[in-house]
């Protein structure tokens, strides 16, 4: 067995991989080390949606140059992506003049979006309710993925094509630098050396650097969601984003009106305590996603999430979700949550122990749509 590569990166995720992928294509020897059996993290417990429509300008950019990653790499095989847009609807006339004025914002960035009449809306989408929308903004380059199945479709695209190794199962208990040589040591005791180690643990604080993990800004967030029965002959096309993503999202904060349509909100409402915002979005199987919410601990005190799925949260969903599409069932197969780390103060951390480790983690909600993107510029940044 090889144990000696030029990048070691730990971690299977979405993050982890496209850092393979990019260092890959720098014609490098790559391994990916991967403590299960395949990525149950973030990346497989999300939506699906490729957004770069909801970030600042920074992480719009990222997440536009993933777009065309991701187009690339669905051209060679099935990755599950498609490219149906997303739509985000708003619900009254706070809500109308942020979109409209996001609308203006993205012309200047040039990036596509179209305004929407309410009765574009409700011809385009079926079952959404006429006493809800009152218009929309679409971005017609979006994406959609089933995520749980892409990650293990892309691992196996750049096993093939560009000779990726990866070792799953593999838990990484310690990693360290000696004379410019980086050595990854597995719970079984294996050895693998490389030249570079990037650590993309996702939420996992406990195993390797906990003291830094510990010590900074770093916050995890746990979000519940849900998925219903297959609708039948039903479509809805692309990602369904509400008002209350509306409210939420970060590229509305760039709006004019957006601190004085914040400040009148009741900052004591049941949305606003478990941080409540309604998508949707159709799976492969005919089924619907609906999601989601947003509780958060410290690092540190990231087990006082519990594992337990809040009904109150899953009825107070579905309740809402009813109040904007009518589906033909609203009868639900699965729940679950996931968990994912973010910086308070940061929009990313990057921490290097050593000269040639690095630690990359807590990308946020936005690894999906932006990993692709932002790890490209990272991988050169440390190959410059």
């Amino acid at each position: 067995m090889t144990t000696k590569f030029d990048l070691i990166v730990v971690g299977g995720g979405i993050l982890g991989t496209f850092h393979a992928y990019h260092a890959l294509k720098r014609n490098l020897k790559v391994a990916i080390l991967e403590k299960n059996s395949f990525p149950q993290g973030a990346t497989v417990r999300n939506f699906g949606q490729i957004v770069p429509s909801g970030m600042d300008l920074k992480w719009q950019n990222f997440g536009r140059e993933s777009l065309a990653i991701y187009n690339e790499l669905q051209s060679q095989t099935d990755l599950t992506i498609r490219k149906n847009g997303s739509v985000y609807l708003a619900s009254n006339d706070e809500e109308l003049q942020l979109i409209n004025e996001l609308y203006e914002i993205n012309k200047k960035n040039d990036y596509e979006s179209v305004l929407l009449s309410k009765n574009d809306c409700i011809k385009k989408f079926d079952g959404l309710r006429s006493d809800y929308c009152k218009g929309g903004l679409f971005f017609p380059q979006e994406l959609s993925v089933d995520s749980a199945e892409m990650i293990i479709k892309l691992h196996t695209l750049l096993k093939e094509k560009l000779d990726l190794q990866i070792f799953y199962d593999t838990t990484v208990i310690e990693t360290y630098e000696d004379d410019h040589q980086c050595t990854a040591i597995s719970s079984e005791g294996t050895k693998f050396n490389a030249s570079k180690i990037i650590i993309c643990s996702g939420h996992e604080f406990k195993t390797l650097y906990p003291n830094i993990f510990n010590e900074s800004d770093l916050v995890v967030s746990k979000l519940q969601m849900l998925q219903t029965k297959p609708q039948g002959i039903y479509s809805l096309q692309g990602n369904i984003l509400t008002g209350l993503s509306i409210r939420r999202y970060e590229s509305f904060q760039e709006c004019p009106s957006y601190s004085q349509i914040k400040s009148l909100e009741d900052e004591n409402s049941f949305e606003k305590k478990y941080g409540v915002h309604i998508l949707f979005k159709q799976a492969l199987d005919g089924s619907i996603i609906l999601g989601d919410s947003h509780e958060y601990a410290s690092a540190k005190d990231s087990d006082s999430l519990g594992y337990d799925l809040n009904m109150e949260i899953d009825e107070f969903m579905i309740n809402e979700a009813k109040k904007i599409i009518d589906l033909p069932t609203y009868e639900i197969q699965r729940r679950w949550f996931g968990i994912y780390s973010q910086c308070k103060d940061k929009d990313i951390l990057e921490y290097n122990p050593s000269p040639n480790i690095h630690i990359v983690t807590a990308i946020g909600g936005k690894g999906m749509t932006a990993s692709g993107g932002y790890s490209k510029f990272n991988i050169e940044k440390i190959y410059s």
